[in-house]
């Protein structure tokens, strides 16, 4: 039975149960006890009973990630207290008690790796430690970003949270009598009158959220981090918070943190990673990229050699999480096959448009009408996202709105009630998003093809995402919803743009910035052979394309020069399908573009006026 203290000094006899901790690959039960009394680090400490088995090895990446666990069992070895085992031949066994500033560094000298002892230590009947914390927040274990590089103008991770192993959050208006597991309600009624006029409403509520997360969602076991001096500190949640009457007000409610040894340079990190990051907030949950934290520093290789000394099943899940958010982001390179299908001439130009895209993620193909834009744009997407299921199409055109593009209120009835009500409501940008972003997605390409690009205002309909096409490592706070929001890593966006209908010249600057432009144009390959090719193909007569040779050569503007699909389908060459498609087709595109210029079109235009031309060889 152990002592402990309440906030008021009372003592109270906590009994706690014997937990155990199996070792890696079937191995024997180590013993051990959790004691109401802090270690240095503000961990409750934590007993490892005498004759628990040991690893007789650690993983690689044990001394420097873990290095005050390591050093801890190096000492032990060499003091002759974890020796050879005579009850378990090939293992090592501790030979008396050994106390532990916290459960983590307890699992950590037996198992020889990295280990959360708060979940790998579990009774008999398999509740985790955690569970007998009295402020326990039920589930998993989560991940935690606090910032403290510029807190009051001073950097309080270089200061005080790594020497100190801790990390903090002001609150010096707040009273005292903070709580660990407080209720929110209680919080906020607090932060109302003792901010009452040094914030605004919205300050007052980020910062209830904020304390609400720091004081009573998080607990020991939890991984933190933090960035400074343009590193990122990742670390362990040690302890429960603690209330302490700072001078400067700075770090008012701390929180004991084992932090690894080094950090990890931002610019390095995974993009996914970066865009959670950069969330504007003091405390942000980042759950979702725990495996990401965890995975830092760790080669495939030792995550591996770590998947073999793990025996437990949660800790063998995030090993697996791990490794499953390190899939690699391909785009698969075009072959002969695919060039065969598009009637490209060059597989080198497909492979140089997977390249554009794979480098910028953004990409527009541009030129006259009937180049076969949408088409291509389609036929690529579902080769490299591996399927039509990725690819979503969306048309602008002048009443396009950001509300359409990506989310907005938009009147919905209710299923139940038959009520209609304005809801928010997903548009396709945002339902590709998501999609693109779920669990066991984020190694798929995703493609959203954007047909007529330039018939939108875009500025209007981009909004604040315009800043994140250039920006993929950012997010952004929402219009609408509030959320921070960030464009998935394997989500592509190709546009294409007709420039009979606007020069490329007038597309806003920054969209042209945020895109690689391809053309296709009747001058230049691959639209310049297309229908000959296609003609060959299905072993019709050459004229077609002759023909449409000699109109283009007498347009000046290449901007409104004929693109070759006009003449790419069946009905063309049915009887009296040319000049049917010539006549309702190819000459409107012409009149409109010579329109009040005195020119007879079909005069100059006309199958009869090319025939001849072509006849006499000029």
């Amino acid at each position: 039975m152990s002592v402990s203290e309440q906030p008021g000094g009372a003592p109270e006899r906590v009994q706690y149960p014997e937990f155990l901790l199996r070792l890696p690959g079937g191995g024997p039960q180590a013993r051990g006890r959790l004691l109401a009394e802090k270690g240095t680090n503000g961990s409750q400490k934590f007993v490892v009973l005498a004759g628990a088995p040991a690893r007789p090895e650690v993983v690689p990446s044990f001394p420097g990630r873990m290095q005050s666990s390591h050093r801890l069992r190096e000492s032990l070895i060499a003091e002759g207290l974890i020796t050879e085992s005579t009850t378990w031949p090939g293992w090592l066994e501790t030979v008396r008690d050994i106390e532990c500033n916290s459960p983590s560094a307890a699992a950590e000298i037996l198992v020889g790796r990295s280990a959360n002892g708060w979940v790998e230590w579990k009774t008999a009947d398999g509740h985790p430690l955690a569970d007998f914390l009295s402020n326990a927040w039920w589930g998993p274990n989560r991940a935690w970003l606090v910032r403290g590089s510029n807190v009051s103008g001073v950097d309080l991770v270089q200061r005080m949270w790594l020497p100190a192993q801790q990390v903090s959050v002001p609150a010096g208006r707040l009273r005292q009598g903070v709580e660990p597991g407080m209720a929110k309600d209680r919080l906020r009624a607090m932060v109302e009158e003792d901010y009452d006029a040094a914030a605004t409403y919205n300050q007052k509520r980020e910062l209830v959220e904020e304390l609400h997360a720091f004081v009573s969602r998080m607990r020991p076991g939890d991984v933190v981090c933090t960035i400074s001096a343009g590193r990122l500190h990742v670390g362990e949640i040690t302890g429960s918070v603690e209330q302490i009457a700072s001078d400067d007000g700075r770090s008012n409610l701390r929180r004991p943190v084992e932090w690894q040894a080094a950090g990890y340079p931002y610019e390095e990190l995974p993009e996914e990673l970066q865009q959670k990051l950069s969330v504007q907030h003091d405390v942000v949950d980042l759950t979702v990229v725990k495996p990401l934290l965890e995975g830092l520093g760790l080669s495939d290789a030792e995550l591996a050699i770590e998947a073999e000394a793990t025996a437990d099943a949660d800790a063998s899940a995030e090993i697996a999480a791990i490794t499953e958010r390190r899939r690699e982001l391909e785009l698969p390179e075009p072959g002969q096959e695919l060039a065969d299908e598009l009637l490209v001439h060059d597989v080198a130009w497909l492979r140089e448009v997977r390249d554009l895209l794979w480098d910028e993620r953004q990409l527009v193909l541009y030129g006259p009408p009937g180049t076969g834009k949408t088409y291509l744009a389609l036929k690529l997407a579902e080769f490299l996202g591996s399927g039509p299921e990725q690819v979503k199409l969306v048309q602008f055109h002048p009443s396009y709105s950001y509300e359409d593009f990506f989310e907005g209120f938009r009147p919905r009835e209710d299923p139940e009630t038959r009520e209609v009500a304005f809801r928010l409501t997903a548009g396709p940008l945002r339902e590709l998003a998501d999609l693109a972003s779920r669990e066991g997605n984020r190694h798929i390409p995703h493609f959203l093809i954007i047909d007529e690009l330039n018939r939108a205002n875009l500025a209007k309909v981009f909004g604040e995402l315009y800043f994140l096409l250039e920006y993929r490592n950012k997010s952004v706070r929402l219009t609408y919803s509030g959320d921070d929001f960030a464009l998935p890593p394997n989500l592509f966006v190709i546009g294409t743009m007709n420039t009979a209908d606007r020069s490329i010249a007038l597309v806003d600057a920054a969209m042209r910035r945020r895109f690689a432009f391809v053309e296709l144009s009747p001058r230049a390959e691959p639209t310049n052979g297309l229908l000959r090719r296609w003609l060959a193909d299905r072993k019709l007569g050459a004229e077609p394309a002759d023909l449409l040779d000699a109109l283009n050569a007498r347009i000046d503007d290449p901007d409104f020069r004929i693109g070759p699909s006009y003449l790419m389908k069946k009905g063309v060459y049915r009887d009296g399908g040319l000049e049917r498609t010539w006549r309702t087709k190819v000459l409107p595109l012409l009149e409109e573009h010579h329109y009040g210029d005195g020119i007879d079109v079909r005069a100059r235009y006309g199958l009869e006026a090319l025939r001849k031309q072509l006849e006499s060889g000029a």
